[in-house]
């Protein structure tokens, strides 16, 4: 279209003030479209791209000059302090397969035909072997545990008749086994595979047991195991920090035609409370959160949710917040202002270098590296960041980084204060990730009350998984002991403490 120029005034000022309105509409015109590309550029990366978060070497090189003088200005002011460094052999071909596994010997021999010498016409003897391993795999199998009851009368009065006892299983006049119960929760918390699978699965071994009987399985199998969960979690509130996240849960709701968002909340232990123990709540409020941490005193490793204010407002819990999550809004503006949030990552990498480099050292000879080196790297990522900022638009994706990183500064750089801090969240994250994979397989939790089952199983799982635990195993000793355990022992069945029963 061809701009009408007969109707525009004449007036040398009135068309200045214009040209400014005109300039002010298409700067905000062009942020929103500039946000909604982001928008759009992380959903493709969620849904098709890569989720590991790798900067090209060469970008460090061609925006960060700043940031890579300043660390070599820190590298030659202090010496790097002693390390021990591992060497990783590369081995080439297969890895031997475990010692323990069964093993089924197949001999092959040559024919009498065969072992006639071809010179001389004489047998030839065995002088030795060739061996050759393969792995093979027979399905799991079924059976069934007969339980028979002795029965004992009295001879000469024909009474008094005495039944041998049972042990206490767990469901009492359950089908279940303890075996086939941990299989079950195993598959689904650990395996991710949702109970209409399971029941394909077990009709290939000739058996049908519906997917309504293993929710109750699944759900009385939580109530067993509550109390182990109930003791982890008072353990982890004696930690020194707590990591914590959440995920939503989509729950079927029966007032309504579509499912409602629950929330998993998950809380992670330090080195002394190795555990990780989830919570249910139907909602995202503070609640949850506020009611588990409602005693604790430490501190507490999560993102900026403005629900944890709260919290950090009784003075018992220090905050400190997650480097992974800044770092991660400043990457996602590559495309957008490639210079500056390439050299904000560069930042972000010199001080996950020196976390690598303590990542096995004490406490204390962490935190002494961290007052040496980070402290000036992050000072000058903080100067850097002020000086920047009045160059970016507050409101484009680079500039919503910048004030994250500016308005959450002190509980950013409180991990330096303490040797035993994290410099990020990735321990709850890691933890999480079970329910994101499982979200994609179970799609939803039937009720709240099945939440509240998940958070059980979940923190079964997780924390077995933590101390490399066999998950079945460890469950199935679980559901065969609790039933007779006495509570005043359960520290025995925690999984940094559980050995199998003999």
């Amino acid at each position: 279209m061809t701009p009408d120029t007969s109707s525009l005034p004449t007036e040398v000022s009135t068309l200045h003030e214009m040209i400014i309105d005109l300039v002010a509409s298409l700067t905000q015109s062009n942020g929103k479209i500039e946000k909604l590309e982001h928008h759009l550029q992380q959903l493709l990366r969620a849904r098709y791209g890569r989720s590991a978060e790798k900067i090209d070497p060469n970008q460090l090189l061609l925006f960060a000059q700043e940031a890579l003088e300043a660390r070599n200005k820190a590298d030659e002011e202090t010496d790097a302090p002693e390390q021990t460094v591992k060497e990783h052999t590369r081995r080439n071909g297969r890895k031997p397969l475990p010692k323990d596994l069964p093993r089924q010997r197949v001999e092959y021999e040559l024919s009498p035909e065969e072992r006639a010498c071809p010179c001389c016409g004489k047998e030839r003897a065995v002088i030795g072997e060739e061996t050759s391993e393969q792995l093979d795999y027979v399905p799991a199998s079924m059976f069934v545990i007969e339980h028979a009851r002795k029965k004992y009368a009295c001879s000469a009065c024909e009474g008094e008749v005495a039944t041998a006892d049972k042990p206490a299983q767990p469901i009492e006049k359950g089908l279940a086994g303890p075996g086939l119960l941990a299989q079950v929760v195993t598959a689904k918390y650990a395996d991710h595979l949702p109970l209409h699978r399971q029941e394909s699965i077990f009709k290939r071994h000739g058996v049908t047991i519906s997917r309504k009987t293993m929710c109750d399985w699944v759900r009385d199998c939580a109530t067993l195991l509550k109390p182990v969960v109930e003791r982890m979690s008072t353990l982890i509130l004696q930690s020194r920090a707590i990591h914590t996240d959440d995920t939503p849960v989509p729950v079927l709701d029966k007032k309504r035609d579509r499912t409602k968002k629950g929330r998993l909340w998950v809380y992670v232990g330090d080195r002394d409370h190795p555990y990780a123990t989830f919570d249910y709540t139907p909602t995202r409020s503070r609640d949850g959160p506020e009611k588990f941490l409602e005693r604790y005193a430490g501190y507490m490793q999560a993102d900026a949710y403005t629900g944890y204010d709260v919290i950090y407002a009784n003075g018992r819990v220090h905050e400190v917040a997650c480097w992974a999550h800044a770092r991660r809004k400043f990457f996602e503006c590559q495309k957008f202002d490639p210079k500056r949030s390439v050299t904000a990552c560069a930042w972000i990498t010199q001080l996950y270098e020196i976390e690598r480099r303590t990542k096995e050292w004490p406490d204390d000879k962490r935190r002494a590296l961290r007052q040496e080196k980070s402290v000036s790297i992050l000072r000058r990522f903080k100067e850097w960041l002020d000086r920047e900022r009045h160059d970016v638009l507050p409101k484009s994706p680079l500039g919503e980084a910048m004030t994250y990183a500016r308005r959450n500064w002190d509980a950013l750089t409180r991990y330096i204060t303490e040797g035993f801090l994290a410099i990020d969240n990735n321990a709850a994250e890691r933890a999480l990730r079970c329910v994101a994979v499982g979200r994609k397989n179970w799609m939803f939790a039937g009720s709240d009350r099945g939440g509240e089952t998940a958070a059980i199983l979940y923190s079964i799982v997780a924390s077995a998984k933590i101390h490399h635990l066999n998950v079945w195993a460890y469950l199935r000793d679980l559901l065969a002991r609790i039933p007779s355990h006495p509570a005043s022992q359960i520290d025995a069945l925690l999984p940094d403490r559980w050995s199998p029963k003999e």
